[in-house]
Formats: C-alpha cells, sequence, structure tokens
C-alpha cells in the first residue's frame, strides 16, 4: 500500500488492553513488531535497523534487557555505549515507532545464562527463578535501574513504550506464582503502568503456570496459529490475542546444520497470525551477533553451545540487509496495514581483501610465572618480551620468562582445583597450573566436571583436548613434572535444570584416583593480551605458515574506507577474533558458521588490527575477508 506507517509513537498519549483490542487513544489497534536486541546490534547500526522494520510494515519495536551485559559484576549498571538502552528506546520513538521492553530478569534468548549474571549464584543459596530473599534483592536491585530508564519513556509521557513484560516463558520452568506476584507489585512501584504481560508457549499446563490474573497472556510459536491462538484464548478470554514470539527462524549449534525457515512456509504462516486477527511481534526481525563471550548454550542431556551469529534466518540478516523473507513478510502486512513506499537496498558483495598474519606470540609470553604470586592471587612474573618458536606452548614460561610486564591477569593459588566462577571469572578463559608427583609410566587424568572445553598439556607438550559437548572428563596423561590447563566457558546455558552453573574445572582433580593439589590459576584478561599484541613494534617479514595454539596472532587490515566485511575462518582451528580490540566472537572448524560478521563501524580508513587467539591449530592460516557470510545455509 502507498501510506506510511503513521508516526503515533510521538502524539498519543494513552495505551490499554480492551475487552477485544489493544486501544491506542481509544481506537483498536493491532501491534506489528519486531524483535531488535540492542546489545546484539553495533550501536551505530540501531538507527537504520529500526527504520528498517517501519519499511516492512511495522509499529512497534521490542527487546530483551540483558541483566548481565549491563551488570558483569554486582554494584555495577552499564547504560553506556552499546548499552545505552534509553538512547535505543530514543531512536525507536523519533522512528514513529512503539516499544515494548522485556526486562526479565530471565530473557533465555540464546544468550550467555539467559541473562542471569554467573556472580549471581557465588552463594549457593540462591535461588533461581522463584520468591528466595537473596534472588529477589539482587533482582530488585536490577530492575530498579532499568525502570529508571523505562518509566520516563513510556507512552503517557510522551515515550514510545506501550508494553512490558513480566519474566519470560515461566510456565516452561516454574509456577511460583508469589515470585510473578513480586516482579508485578515493583514493576509497579516503579512506575510503570503500560500493560503488563507474559508469554509461554501455547499449551494448558505453561499458560496456566507462567501467569497471574492481571497480567495480559501472549504466546510463542511459529506455525500451527489457528490451533496456537484457540488454546491461548481458553487461557485468555478476553482482550487481544497476541503472538508475542512468532519464530520465523531459528539458532545454531556448532556441529549442527544451520536452520532456516522456507520463506513461503513462515509468511503462510505470518498471514494466518494476521487473518485471525492477532497482533504478532516477529522474532527475530533482526538477530545480529553474538559478539564477544554472549552466546548461551542448551544442556538437554547433551551440552551444545550456540554459534556467534545469531542471523536466524531473520528478515534482515546479520549484517542488516533485507532477505526475501523481509519482502515477503512485507507483502503479507500490506494485506493487512499500511506499509511505507520506500524499499531498502539489497545486499551488495561486501570487499574481498586478502593479508598475512604479522606475528604470532604465545600465551605463556602473556600470562608470565606464578612463581612470585600470593594466597590472595597477585601477579609476578615481569621481564622483556621476545620473540619465539611459534610452536611454544603454555608451559614454557617458567624456562624462558618472557612475559610482559606486568603479567595479563591476577594468578590466584588455592588447595583444590577452582571453578571459574570461585576466580570471579564468569567469561572466557582460564589457565591453571599444578605439579605432577613423580611417575613413569602414563597415568589417568580426571575431573568431575569440564565446563566447558580443556587443553591439557604436560611439560609444554599437548597431551589432548576434553569436550563437554563429547561428555569427556578424563584422559592419559604421560608422565612429566607439570600439568597445564586452558579452559573455556563455552557459553551459559539458558534455558533449563543448568542455568545457574558454575564454569570451569569441576573438581575434584584426580591423577590415578589420587586428588592433585596446590593449584596455580589465572583468568586470561584477553582485552589486555590483545592490546598488548596489538603494541608490539616487531612484525614477521614474511608470512605465518602455521598456528600452533594456544597462541595469538596478528594481522594488519587495510582498507580504504570502513564497510562491513567477513571475516573466513575456515583455515583456522578454534578461538576468538578481534578487530581494532573488539571482540567479534568465537570460530571453530566444525561449523557450521565458517565467516565472522565484521560491522564496518568497527573499522577505520587506513591499518586495522586483527587479532586471533588461536587455541587449536590451523597448519596454513589464511587472513582472507569474502564476498558473501557463510552461515552454512541452506536452500530455502
Amino acid at each position: 500500500m502507498s501510506s506510511p506507517v503513521p508516526a503515533s509513537a510521538a502524539t498519543s498519549r494513552r495505551f490499554v488492553v480492551g475487552p477485544e483490542h489493544f486501544e491506542l487513544d481509544g481506537a483498536p489497534h493491532r501491534v506489528l513488531a519486531g524483535a531488535l536486541h540492542y546489545f546484539r546490534v553495533h550501536p551505530d547500526q540501531w538507527a537504520d535497523r529500526i527504520h528498517k522494520a517501519r519499511l516492512m510494515g511495522l509499529n512497534t519495536i521490542e527487546t530483551y534487557v540483558a541483566w548481565n551485559a549491563h551488570s558483569p559484576q554486582r554494584g555495577e549498571f552499564d547504560a553506556t555505549g552499546g548499552l545505552d538502552l534509553g538512547r535505543f528506546l530514543d531512536l525507536v520513538a523519533a522512528e514513529g515507532m512503539h516499544a515494548i521492553v522485556r526486562p526479565g530478569p530471565y530473557i533465555c534468548a540464546e544468550w550467555d545464562g539467559g541473562g542471569l549474571p554467573g556472580w549471581l549464584f557465588d552463594d549457593p543459596a540462591v535461588g533461581v527463578r522463584r520468591s528466595e530473599p537473596l534472588y529477589l534483592a539482587a533482582v530488585d536491585e536490577f530492575l530498579a535501574r532499568v525502570y529508571e530508564i523505562v518509566v520516563p519513556r513510556q507512552i503517557d509521557a510522551g515515550g514510545p513504550v506501550v508494553l512490558v513484560q513480566i519474566e519470560n516463558e515461566y510456565g516452561a520452568y516454574g509456577d511460583d506464582a508469589e515470585y510473578l506476584r513480586h516482579l508485578v507489585d515493583l514493576t509497579r512501584a516503579s512506575g510503570v503502568t503500560v500493560p503488563l504481560t507474559t508469554v509461554d508457549q501455547p499449551t494448558d499446563e505453561m499458560l496456566s503456570r507462567g501467569s497471574l490474573p492481571d497480567l495480559h497472556r501472549t504466546g510463542s510459536f511459529g506455525s500451527r496459529a489457528d490451533e496456537r491462538l484457540a488454546t491461548l484464548r481458553r487461557h485468555q478470554p478476553t482482550g487481544p490475542l497476541m503472538c508475542s514470539e512468532f519464530w520465523d527462524g531459528w539458532f545454531d549449534h556448532w556441529g549442527e546444520h544451520h536452520h532456516t525457515t522456507p520463506v513461503a512456509e513462515a509468511s503462510g504462516e505470518l498471514d494466518a497470525l494476521l487473518a485471525a486477527g492477532a497482533s504478532v511481534n516477529i522474532y527475530m526481525f533482526h538477530g545480529g551477533t553474538n559478539f564477544g563471550f554472549t552466546n548461551g548454550a542448551n544442556h538437554k542431556g547433551t551440552y551444545q553451545s550456540h554459534v556467534t551469529s545469531y542471523d536466524y534466518d531473520a528478515p534482515l540478516d546479520e549484517a542488516g540487509f533485507p532477505t526475501d523473507k523481509f519482502f515477503a513478510f512485507r507483502d503479507v502486512i500490506a494485506r493487512w496495514a499500511p506499509v511505507p513506499d520506500e524499499l531498502p537496498a539489497r545486499r551488495t558483495p561486501a570487499p574481498v581483501l586478502r593479508t598475512d598474519f604479522d606475528a604470532v606470540v604465545p600465551l605463556d609470553q602473556l600470562v608470565g610465572d606464578a612463581g612470585d604470586a600470593d594466597d590472595r592471587g597477585q601477579a609476578g612474573a615481569a621481564g622483556q618480551e621476545s620473540r619465539v618458536d611459534t610452536r611454544a606452548s603454555v608451559a614454557t614460561a617458567t624456562r624462558r620468562r618472557a612475559a610482559v610486564a606486568p603479567a595479563a591477569g591476577q594468578w590466584h593459588r588455592t588447595a583444590a582445583v577452582p571453578t571459574m566462577d570461585e576466580l570471579s571469572a564468569f567469561r572466557g578463559f582460564s589457565l591453571h597450573r599444578v605439579a605432577l608427583p613423580t611417575g613413569d609410566g602414563p597415568r589417568a587424568l580426571s575431573f568431575a566436571g569440564v565446563r566447558d572445553r580443556a587443553v591439557v598439556s604436560v611439560d609444554g607438550r599437548r597431551v589432548g583436548v576434553l569436550q563437554r559437548d563429547q561428555h569427556e572428563r578424563s584422559i592419559v596423561v604421560p608422565p612429566g613434572a607439570r600439568l597445564e590447563v586452558l579452559v573455556e566457558d563455552q557459553g551459559r546455558v539458558n534455558y533449563g535444570r543448568h542455568i545457574g552453573e558454575a564454569k570451569g574445572l569441576v573438581g575434584p582433580a584426580l591423577l590415578d584416583g589420587t586428588e592433585l593439589l596446590e593449584w596455580e590459576s589465572l583468568p586470561l584478561d584477553l582485552d589486555a593480551m590483545v592490546a598488548r599484541v596489538t603494541r608490539r613494534a616487531d612484525r614477521a617479514a614474511g608470512s605465518v605458515r602455521f598456528l600452533d595454539g594456544p597462541v595469538f596472532a596478528h594481522a594488519t587490515v587495510t582498507v580504504d574506507e570502513p564497510a562491513d566485511l567477513y571475516l573466513d575462518t575456515r583455515s583456522w582451528g578454534k578461538g576468538v577474533a578481534f578487530v581494532n580490540g573488539f571482540a567479534l566472537g568465537r570460530y571453530w572448524t566444525r561449523g557450521p558458521q565458517h565467516t565472522l560478521y565484521v560491522p564496518g563501524e568497527q573499522l577505520r580508513a587506513g591499518d586495522n588490527d586483527l587479532v586471533v587467539f588461536e587455541t587449536g591449530a590451523a597448519a596454513r592460516p589464511e587472513v582472507s575477508f569474502v564476498a558473501e557470510p557463510d552461515l552454512g545455509h541452506l536452500e530455502s
């Protein structure tokens, strides 16, 4: 249709749940929303993505609020830069759109821990998602800060926010009505006046457990709209029907195929929803990226880590370009509501670039030696940097004493092997060392748990890898003087009973049945290490022929003008990539994802620094940027 979507957010002042419809200033109103998580999108791209949502015919933007992103440590609340929720909501209003805010505190979302911060579980007495005092006290602190941002941006104050959700798919987890009541009372006491909703999968059990009588129930599903809406209507007998998570695609795990939903199938389901008169939130409109270490994981018998891309086969792809699904959804929406005439441009090939790694720094040069550390974890070991054989392992630090000054991170001494959580390290990597008792033959090393991947070395020689997703907890190690274990947290479980579990090595650590004691442990400060690698002045004259991890590799990437790029990772093993100090995310040769999205806003004209932390091995590592993303797409 030819007329644009009205810019109602700036002028409307009243939004309520009516007896049959949502009502905007007294008139029936259908919510046509799209999910766009500000914390998964570069902040300089927010306005572009919001504008494209309006161009598809949407009138509302929905977002979760990720507690652990804003509060990586208790007492902190960061709402700057890419976490500036207020600015994001202001941009929604500037586009003439409404907003739905879903602050959890639990969000699932295939996000690390479902948004619940790791520090929340320091005290084992903390109850998860229930009316337990320690948990509620922390939740209250978080939501109070969120509502300071949301309340002045509600529609009755001239802002865009029309709905706030309580918890998230709670009926799939629990039935603690007192907990839900606490969240409602806190939300209202904080000044939230807009209607409050809940969402659950449309089964009788989940819908009855996951809400309260004074909350408006909505559903989450991606197919069989008439059937699911009928179930929802049994539990929400009055007011508008809403699918507040219309799943138009799906997420991926490492080692699986890339999931897609055929365009005709997804658009047909959307049409069925709208034909039934329902409101909808398209999950996702634009998925974005799990930058850094923010991906979550599932555990339904086997641990499965989510990939870096959160493309989700959404109408806007990971780089923000419209897909065939965008135009098909736009055509469906146009049958039921006005859509703008303007069309966004389709994706064009990204610049193709090729360069070489020009420096390699083994991890041992950056971590130093724990010899001067005291039991409170004070770091020692300082010295001058020196170039070494790139095949050098982690454990050569005590022989070379070639660490930077100071060591990047803080060593801790403990009797038993600690988890990462016990080191107050809630994401990333930790390094553990212990002296081995004398012995002449191979021995069995075992842990009570490995969460989630452990590279095991003895006297500087890699012995093997233990992987949680392969249910591996033991390995035979050769005789030697020192055991070293590099552990990676591959993402905290975001759904189910494993929420809140500690990461890292779970003791006891046994060698032929006898516990290994007197450990030295170091949570890796990768930001500091990457900065140190970037500052190195001595670059290799020729290309690097191999990477034998754990090792950092640097490359200089020169561009005429900043533009979105796709970093090809197929010649590498397993690790994390950084551009100009910004963590792009994880890569892994097992796929399905084989490129990393590089936002153009993170680049600069001229030279840019690429640093890779390779924990595996790469025989012929290449540094290349390709024209198209490779997420393992299937034909749809």
